[in-house]
């Protein structure tokens, strides 16, 4: 059989009587890209593109892990203490990156000045770490409010908070009024005012942007923590607070990203804090039950007049035991070109790129898509006037893992918000205290 399949590829090539598949003769033909990607509803439609690139060049792809940028980071940090980086190319962020340098290729010998060009300079500056290029960006994140249009168009909804507050029920502009129309709506078990993630990074950030908008900061200038201060008390108060009036699930210490994002979906949440990835899924009647009753506006002011506006941008990296960085940077410019930023655009995700990001605006108005123009609009002047990065540094996920369950224990009512914080800092300052940054 050997023999046989030898001899009919030296026919071919001479007598020109088979003829091979285009993709068989690829600049990558017969390689086997490894790949670590985040999972979810936001990012896996991205992933459909993959076939195109694998046709173009031969190569085939193997995502050997796909979940959640929580557990994808925990994993990640596993091969980096084990040292087995058998993987070529992984999902980053903007916010996780600088704990990732020991792994991470600079991709400045690998990509083309003319391709990063194309992205926008705060992007690439985030993605930039000690003048190495440690990602390209597929697109950034920060989070706006839906809201259910049926409840607040609801005539009896409307008569009885004109009765009880005295004002017209409209969405919200401050974070206050979010929770005040939070209560005014909850009717559990069956419908919610809004709701939250409640623990990992998700609560650690939403936590903080609070923070910020009611004018407090994580740290002071030499990196001690001062987030246990009023301001954040109140931003903590606030979340507990809800939870304890019934505002929100009682499983909201435990949700997640798309506990979220399948809550709002499914008509029994009025309020959403959420991400711009969710913005198709919520409109999509094959998948929400609130499709064409959608809004969006601007995420509310806290009480130093700021928004919340946590913020990043997903990525990808190429890791430095790369057995084939050209392959990799390949793939990369690939899933982070003009056609998979235009498709993730569509979904409302805010693309990195320039001209993605001028081509999604004038596809949406020229198809007279008012939803998507109004998410897009909303989301754009988010990014361009509110949004705010955690720390850069190396140890922002450890901080935020000694924050987190000190701020679950305060929302469950274990400890009060005062006592979650103080402690929350004490374990904050001697991870920075270990990490050398009060010497």
């Amino acid at each position: 059989m050997k023999n046989f399949v030898t001899s009919l590829t030296l026919l071919s090539t001479v007598a020109g009587s088979l003829v091979m598949p285009a993709a068989w003769a690829g600049p990558y033909d017969g390689y086997t890209l490894r790949v670590k990607l985040i999972g979810g509803e936001q990012y896996e439609p991205l992933y459909t593109l993959i076939p195109e690139w694998e046709k173009k060049t031969g190569a085939k792809v193997q995502i050997v892990s796909s979940k959640s940028h929580f557990e994808l980071d925990r994993e990640l940090k596993q091969d980096i203490a084990s040292g087995k980086i058998d993987y070529c190319l992984f999902s980053n962020h903007t916010n996780f990156a600088a704990q990732y340098v020991s792994i991470t290729r600079d991709l400045k010998p690998l990509v083309p000045a003319d391709f990063v060009a194309k992205f926008s300079p705060r992007v690439i500056q985030q993605s930039t770490i000690k003048g190495k290029l440690l990602e390209i960006p597929r697109h950034s994140d920060i989070s706006e409010l839906y809201y259910n249009k049926k409840a607040y168009d609801d005539p009896a909804n409307k008569a009885a908070y004109k009765a009880k507050y005295g004002k017209d029920l409209a969405p919200p502009q401050t974070w206050d009024e979010v929770a005040q129309q939070a209560r005014f709506f909850a009717k559990p078990p069956n419908f919610y005012g809004t709701q939250f993630a409640g623990k990992d990074e998700a609560i650690t950030g939403r936590f903080y942007e609070m923070l910020v908008a009611n004018g407090g900061q994580l740290f002071d200038k030499n990196f001690k923590p001062t987030f246990n201060s009023p301001a954040g008390v109140k931003s903590l108060s606030w979340f507990v607070d809800l939870y304890k009036s019934g505002a929100v699930p009682k499983g909201s210490p435990n949700y997640v990203w798309d506990d979220l994002g399948n809550g709002f979906a499914s008509g029994t949440v009025a309020l959403d804090l959420d991400w711009g990835g969710w913005a198709s899924f919520f409109n999509d009647p094959k998948s929400s039950k609130v499709a064409g009753n959608v809004g969006i506006i601007r995420a509310p002011k806290g009480t130093s007049g700021k928004r919340t506006g946590w913020s990043g941008s997903h990525s990808f990296s190429v890791t430095q035991s790369c057995d084939n960085p050209k392959a990799a940077a390949d793939f990369l410019m690939f899933i982070t070109g003009f056609d998979a930023q235009m498709l993730e655009a569509r979904r409302g995700l805010m693309p990195t790129r320039l001209d993605a990001q001028q081509a999604a605006l004038a596809e949406f108005k020229a198809k007279n898509e008012t939803y998507l123009t109004d998410v897009f609009n909303t989301f754009a002047a988010g990014m361009r006037e509110d949004s705010f990065t955690p720390p850069l540094i190396p140890e922002w996920v450890e901080v935020s893992n000694s924050i987190w369950p000190e701020l679950q224990k305060a929302i469950v009512g274990d400890k009060t918000s005062k006592q979650a914080l103080d402690d929350a800092a004490k374990k904050v300052e001697a991870l920075m205290d270990d990490a050398g940054y009060y010497k």
